[in-house]
């Protein structure tokens, strides 16, 4: 995969091609999913009434095959969000620092894995490009267009991450899974996925300041071998969440804005916060395969660049997939409803 890793670099220098600014508010196609609700189950080891601090849900597709993962509860909370200006690796737009006040809610312990991924997009796909199906009916594009060539770039299937999605593609993922699941599944807000990876710690890493230690927690540039890697292989942060750190990116719900944090600090604490309410492009978190150290601190912060679209030779570029950039990927979060019950202790 060193072809990917050095393509980051070189295309950057050479990309020309921009795209639209989009709202915060934009709404996503529905996805036309009723028909498949009969032919496919939905199960959780969750009891009526009375949470525990994790519960598994288990889809079951078309075909039969049955696909799992965890929800860990988060405990609600404040915390500082950002960086310090000493701390090794800092960036502009990782300041100033701002308490930020969370309501609990349920994130996934791991990326979304190919396997889950795979039962979105052959129960959703579409059978033609957007450009070349101006549909009647709305509900006639339900998901993302076809993709060409092995969605996995040779990386792996089955528990490696899902990859090389676009953030409309991943929040269309999560509106399908609410749907099929009857639970109100979402990307996590940069500030819950930030408070998510330091788990109650203040350091640059959630296991201290020392990145020799990264080796033991993230599949990053210098252990990687260039790849992604199955889920849940390295050890987790203290609240049980796995590759927080490295393996790839991870979508959240923000638009990003390199001076966002200093609009957000007038509201310390700041209560459940969503970034920007419009923007250009989106935030991913946590750093890939391919990033050095430095950039898998808590608190640093990647977005979608143009390069990353540099590959697609679609025109217009497509909204569904970036085609060979094998570094992105997202994770599943849940609000807790007011309805439950706190999870036992």
């Amino acid at each position: 995969m060193k072809c990917v890793s050095n393509f980051r670099m070189l295309a950057t220098i050479f990309m020309m091609t921009t795209y639209n600014l989009c709202s915060a508010d934009t709404i996503l196609p529905p996805v036309n999913i009723s028909s498949l609700v009969i032919a496919s189950t939905i199960t959780s080891s969750t009891p009526t009434g009375e949470l525990p601090k994790k519960y598994t849900e288990t889809v079951t597709s078309e075909s039969g095959d049955k696909v799992s993962f965890e929800m860990a509860f988060i405990p609600g909370g404040e915390f500082v969000m950002g960086s310090p200006n000493n701390e090794t690796g800092r960036k502009d737009n990782e300041g100033p620092q701002h308490a930020v006040r969370l309501e609990p809610f349920y994130l996934c312990t791991t990326e979304t894995t190919f396997e889950l991924f795979q039962v979105y997009y052959e129960e959703t796909v579409q059978e033609e490009r957007d450009e070349t199906a101006k549909e009647k009916d709305v509900d006639a594009i339900t998901g993302p267009s076809p993709i060409y060539g092995d969605p996995t770039m040779g990386m792996g299937g089955g528990t490696h991450p899902a990859i090389a999605m676009t953030w409309h593609n991943a929040m269309t993922f999560c509106r399908w899974l609410s749907m099929k699941t009857g639970k109100k599944y979402r990307l996590p807000t940069e500030a819950e996925w930030e408070y998510a990876a330091r788990a109650g710690t203040k350091t640059a890493y959630f296991f201290g300041d020392d990145p020799k230690q990264l080796a033991a927690y993230a599949w990053f540039q210098d252990d990687s071998d260039e790849t992604t890697h199955e889920a849940a292989k390295k050890k987790p942060n203290p609240w049980g969440l796995y590759d927080m750190l490295g393996n790839v990116l991870e979508w959240v719900y923000d638009f990003y804005g390199p001076t966002a944090y200093a609009e957000t600090v007038k509201k310390s604490p700041a209560l459940n916060p969503k970034g920007p309410k419009e923007g250009k492009v989106h935030v991913a978190r946590g750093g890939a395969w391919d990033t050095p150290a430095e950039d898998l601190r808590c608190a640093a912060r990647a977005f979608e660049e143009d390069w990353w679209r540099f590959q697609d030779p679609q025109y217009p570029k497509s909204k569904w997939w970036f085609p060979q950039m094998g570094f992105i990927g997202f994770r599943v979060a849940r609000s807790f409803e007011p309805a439950e019950s706190e999870p036992r202790k």
